[in-house]
């Protein structure tokens, strides 16, 4: 769908963070169109472990996002060459990366890919996956979250969060000031999913789900069908820029969730959550952290989708498959 007249299809795609799987099925989702010329997959893990298709217009580009030169070789070599006008941005690390290794792979990656694809001579458009952790979450503010909800600005936040709020800000503050260059930045609730980084996922494969007592908050989770239409959307909208919200389309309880995944809710009061979960981070190497998700874990936050619907056409339609409902 194209937001302006002389906006042209895109004629190349770039998508970094490919060996994702919301990245490998937006490669797929892209094939799908015929007139597309060329997709360029970008990730670190060899191509046979990501599962891509074989199609002659795809390239697999092993690329360390945290060097700029590989980076800059990229965008004009290969990119160039390929006339790809379309950028997707979706290779940041998970909750439990830390360090300044982890910082210059979430920020100053996308600081560079700003600064390159301003003077590129075919990209066009940029469009980012932010996340909906970047929102904040506490008592008095709206469970409702539109797009110009408070975000997470507290120091004390994790690096994770701050990362995530860093690159959204970066890419929000050039929004409208690149020559020739438009961006989408697209806050995405949780991909309740295996291999996508979902502190939710993780929390729910244990067999006790501990809560924290007399809290029982609605959280709103997305699937990666939804996930990978809402970029695909993006990626086409030519000539719409600007910052949407990405609902998925299950809106329940926290212990709905704990129920329909098959796992036994125990409420407990709440001091004993964050050491008992970082027990079982420590000791059986799981990813929940307590300490990251205190805020959701107690309060509403559910993302409005009205911006993406009305600019993009995102409505989503896909409903978690959760496990008691097979």
């Amino acid at each position: 769908m194209s937001g302006h007249p002389d906006w042209r299809s895109p004629r190349g795609v770039l998508v970094l963070g490919a060996s994702t799987p919301v990245g490998a099925r937006l490669c797929r989702a892209l094939l799908e169109d015929e007139a597309l010329r060329a997709v360029m997959a970008v990730g670190l893990e060899p191509r046979e472990r990501v599962g891509l298709p074989e199609d002659a217009r795809l390239s697999y580009h092993r690329v360390d996002l945290t060097r700029e030169r590989p980076v800059h070789d990229l965008l004009f070599g290969t990119a160039r060459d390929l006339g790809v006008d379309v950028m997707v941005h979706l290779a940041l690390h998970r909750a439990n990366d830390f360090g300044d290794r982890v910082h210059v792979q979430n920020v100053e990656s996308l600081r560079w890919l700003l600064s390159l694809s301003e003077r590129h001579p075919t990209l066009r458009r940029l469009v980012f996956r932010s996340h909906a952790e970047v929102y904040r979450v506490e008592r008095g503010l709206p469970s409702l979250v539109t797009e110009d909800h408070p975000l997470e600005l507290s120091a004390d936040a994790p690096q994770w969060v701050r990362d995530r709020v860093e690159a959204d800000l970066l890419a929000c503050s050039r929004m409208g000031m690149m020559a020739g260059l438009e961006l989408a930045v697209l806050r995405c609730a949780e991909v309740l999913a295996p291999n996508e980084g979902s502190q939710l996922h993780d929390y729910l494969r244990a067999p006790v789900c501990l809560r924290s007592a007399g809290f029982d908050p609605m959280l709103n989770v997305l699937t990666p069908e939804d996930a990978t239409e809402a970029l695909r959307l993006a990626v086409y909208a030519g000539g719409v820029q600007g910052l949407f919200n990405i609902p998925g389309a299950d809106t329940l309880p926290l212990s709905t969730c704990i129920r329909l995944s098959g796992r036994l809710d125990m409420p407990v009061p709440g001091p004993l959550l964050a050491p008992v979960y970082e027990a079982r981070r420590r000791l059986r190497g799981a990813q929940f952290s307590y300490r990251i998700n205190r805020g959701r874990f107690h309060f509403a936050a559910v993302l409005d989708g009205t911006e993406a619907r009305r600019r993009l056409g995102y409505e989503p339609r896909h409903r978690v498959d959760w496990p008691s409902g097979r």
